[in-house]
Order: structure tokens, then sequence, then C-alpha cells
């Protein structure tokens, strides 16, 4: 059989062509997909590198803040609105990019600056990356409740927020926050027997005493109970008064000694206030006594007064009194301070501030704030409102937050004793409570308010009245997120 080798060749060619055509186009394709992988490898460094420059940017702005708290314009000035270009160099002093940062200062009455950090990579201008972070310093607002003393919260006591104390405390009502002592165990002077709990209540079935194992008591302490924990610096959180009268002195509101009993403060919301002089308080009923022996006790309410002053709300809104001071009425958009002293500071001569009416917002945004900061006390006086709310951040330097005990009417012998206004409904505070002494508004024998309800204003941690006490001069951060 006669084959043609010609014929054979040909065919040959044709599969070698074939193979050969498959062969390129594969390492073609290869050689395309080796490339595009490599474009994106280094497309992928590069977005790496200008999110790591932009982050740089966020945190060169952090050290800024650190040495200048109250730049918000990059050194260049209150006048320059940004952005403000950086270059951005590698460990070999090379420049690879850039960062571009915008800032937003705080609003009036806060701490927190909003910083947008844009990095660039000049391997590739196609490329950035976008993060927008918010700094703040928090106040000392942090709790609903801070103290320096022991602590008792009776049944009828409802807090949401936390409560801290230095010392023991005990709580018999319902909170709905963390619970915070300094130490693990103390001696309860309302409770006699041995040591107890730092936190501990005796509502229901009472607390067993120390080694024993805390029990869970969610009937009680709704988020929990912690002790010891780290004291709290209570030095810290009793703003210097001395700068607030010189604030007040300055551009805001100041009031020598009365002469008097002191002075009382009306606010209302068209923005104005009224200051009267004290010139009578009421005397106590008949048989109503000091049979606890506090000091400074007396009815702490107003016979007669006379007016003295008014006026705007200031700007920076800081008002001042050397003397002791009552404070009712009603805010709208303002963020006050107000504050009583007297100086040179003596503890024979420290003052005090009474709430015996509402002192109120009107709206909770963070819109309207009011601080009190007595010298000494803040007090609720014998003929308080029976329903009394206050809206404030309050803090007693030196003194306590609360109401003087009242002898309730004595059945047997059918005497009154303090009167009526003995026993009062509702309590409501709503902001927060710094005292250096016990805390009470209420009694176990029914003197005072039955109702006791003190609510946390998360507004103040970030958004504290003028010339609040802060933890510290360093931001931190509250918020993150990368934009692009």
């Amino acid at each position: 059989m006669f084959i043609n080798s010609n014929l054979r060749s040909g065919q040959l060619s044709v599969a070698m062509l074939f193979f050969a055509a498959i062969t390129v186009v594969l390492i073609s394709g290869f050689v395309f997909l080796g490339n595009t992988f490599l474009q994106l490898s280094v497309r992928s460094l590069n977005k790496t590198r200008a999110f790591s420059i932009a982050e740089a940017g966020i945190e060169y702005y952090r050290w800024h803040l650190a040495h200048a708290p109250n730049d918000y314009w990059d050194g260049r000035g209150s006048t320059s609105t940004g952005p403000y270009v950086h270059a951005y160099y590698d460990k070999n002093g090379d420049k690879i990019g850039s960062f571009s940062l915008d800032i937003t200062p705080p609003p009036p009455g806060s701490t927190v600056v909003g910083i947008r950090s844009t990095g660039y990579i000049d391997a590739d201008p196609t490329i950035q990356k976008i993060i927008e972070v918010k700094l703040a310093i928090p106040s000392f607002a942090k709790y609903a409740i801070a103290a320096n003393d022991v602590m008792r919260f009776g049944a009828g006591t409802e807090v949401f927020g936390e409560i801290y104390s230095n010392r023991g405390i005990r709580f018999d009502g319902l909170a709905h926050n963390l619970v915070q002592s300094a130490v693990s165990s103390y001696d309860d002077p309302d409770h006699g027997g041995g040591l107890e709990f730092g936190v501990h209540t005796h509502s229901g079935t009472v607390d067993p005493l120390p080694p024993s194992p805390v029990p869970s008591r969610p009937d009680v302490f709704m988020a929990g109970r912690n002790f010891p924990v780290p004291a709290l610096d209570f030095a810290g959180i009793t703003t210097n008064l001395s700068n607030i009268k010189s604030a007040a002195q300055l551009n805001g509101f100041y009031a020598t000694s009365s002469g008097a009993y002191g002075y009382d403060l009306v606010f209302a919301t068209s923005g104005r206030f009224t200051v009267y002089k004290v010139t009578a308080l009421k005397p106590p009923p008949n048989g109503c006594t000091n049979t606890s022996n506090q000091p400074g006790w007396g009815t702490w309410s107003i016979q007669s007064e006379v007016l003295f002053a008014s006026g705007t709300i200031p700007d920076n809104g800081n008002m001042f009194f050397e003397d002791n001071l009552w404070v009712r009425g009603q805010i709208a958009n303002k963020r006050v301070t107000v504050a009583s002293g007297r100086f040179p500071a003596n503890a024979s001569t420290y003052t005090n501030i009474t709430v015996n009416q509402s002192l109120l917002y009107s709206s909770y945004n963070a819109s309207d704030t009011i601080a009190l900061i007595a010298q000494n006390n803040i007090n609720v006086g014998l003929y308080s409102e029976d329903i009394l709310r206050i809206d404030a951040a309050l803090i007693a330097q030196n003194g306590r937050i609360g109401r003087y005990y009242y002898s309730p009417p004595n059945l047997q012998n059918q005497s009154d004793k303090c009167g009526p206004t003995v026993n009062r409904q509702r309590i409501t505070l709503y902001g927060m409570v710094g005292s250096n002494l016990r805390y009470g508004f209420g009694y176990t024998d029914s003197s005072g308010y039955q109702e006791r309800i003190i609510m946390y204003d998360q507004n103040l941690l970030y958004a504290p009245p003028p010339s609040y006490p802060l933890t510290t001069n360093q931001y931190q951060p509250i918020y993150w997120n990368e934009i692009q």
C-alpha cells in the first residue's frame, strides 16, 4: 500500500500550528492574568499605604490637640478654613504621599472635635482613603451619682444610670445600671453586726456577710454590682469655684454678699433671669426642732424677699453668688452654670444652694444644661413642692445633696411636729449627683420624699455645662468610620 509522505507532513504541520496557537493563547492569558494580578496587588498595596497615611493624619492631630487642646486650625489661626495638607515620608525620609485634614471645632458647650483625614499615595494619584473620627474630653458627669461617703438608697428609690462611691453602698431600691464601690467591705452605720459587702442590699432577702459568695440580685441590681474598684478622685469632681467667679465677673453675672440671708434666682424661658434678695426665712412650726443634731439645720424656705437685679442669661453661662442661694424656674436653649461660694474659703462660712421649686429644661437634647455647684450643701427645704423636679448637674463640694430631717407628726401626743410638708410625694433628679458627704432625700420614718427617681443625663458626658470639671485634658476617640 502506498502512503503519500507529503500528506502526512502537512497533517503534522497543521497539528503543530494548532497546538502552537493554543500555547500562545494560554501563555498570553497567563501573562495577562499575571500582569493584572500584579497591578491589583500593587493597587491593593497602594490602598493600604493610603489608608495608613490617612490614619497617620488622625494620629497627628490627636498629638496636636494633646499639646494645644483648643487649636482646631492646625496652628494656622482661627481665620483659616482648611483643609490642612501635610506630606508623608517613609522610614528612609522619602516622600510617598500626603494627608489632608478637615477639622470641625466643638459646637458651643461641647468637647467633641470632628476630624476627617484623607490619605493620598504619590505612586497612584487615583487612590485615596478617607477616615472620619470624633474625639472628645469626658466630663466628670460619667455617673448618675458619685459620692465620697457611705450611701444608703432606701426602698422607693429608682436610679437610671451608674452609681459610684468611694465607700460602701446599701441599696434597697431598684438600680437600672451598675452600682460600684471602691471598698470590698465596710461597717454599715445603719446596721449592726459584722462587715457587709461594699455594695449590698437588705431588700427582700438580706445579703449574707463576707466572705460568703456575693449573690446575684437582679431584682435590685438589674445591671449587677461591682466592688472593689479603683477609687474616684473626688477632688477632681469639685471644680475650682474661684475660676467660675472670675468668669462670672468678666463676662457673666456676679453678686457679692447680700447682707441678708442670700439670693433667690429665678429663670424664665425667655432667656431672662430675676434675682431677689432674701430678707426673711420661714420659721419652723412649734415643736419642730433639730432632733438629729444636723449641722446647718433649718427650714431653708423663703418668707420674704425684695427685687435685687434682672437681666439676660450671660453668653458665657457663668453666674456666681457669694452667698447662700435659692434657684427655681425654667430655661430654654441655654447653657448655664450657677455657683455659690464665699471667699476666703472657711468651713464655718461655706455657702449652700437650695431648690424648693422645680428647676426645669425645655428640651432634653443637650441644648438646655444647668449645673448647680455649691461650696457646701445642695438642699431641699421644709416647704418644698410635693412633686419636685430638678434638671441639673448637682455638685456639693464639701457637703451633701439632700433634705434635712424634719420630724413627722407624733400620733401619741397629737403634736404636729414639723407640719404637713414633712412628707412629700416625689422628687425627680435629671442630670447627675456629685456629693462629698452622704446623700439623701428620704428617711425610714417617712420624713422626706417617698418616691426618689434619679435619671442620668448622658449629654453631660461630652456636652457639660460651662466651666464644668473634666476628667482630663486629653481627647479620647468616641467614633471611628472608614468613609472610602
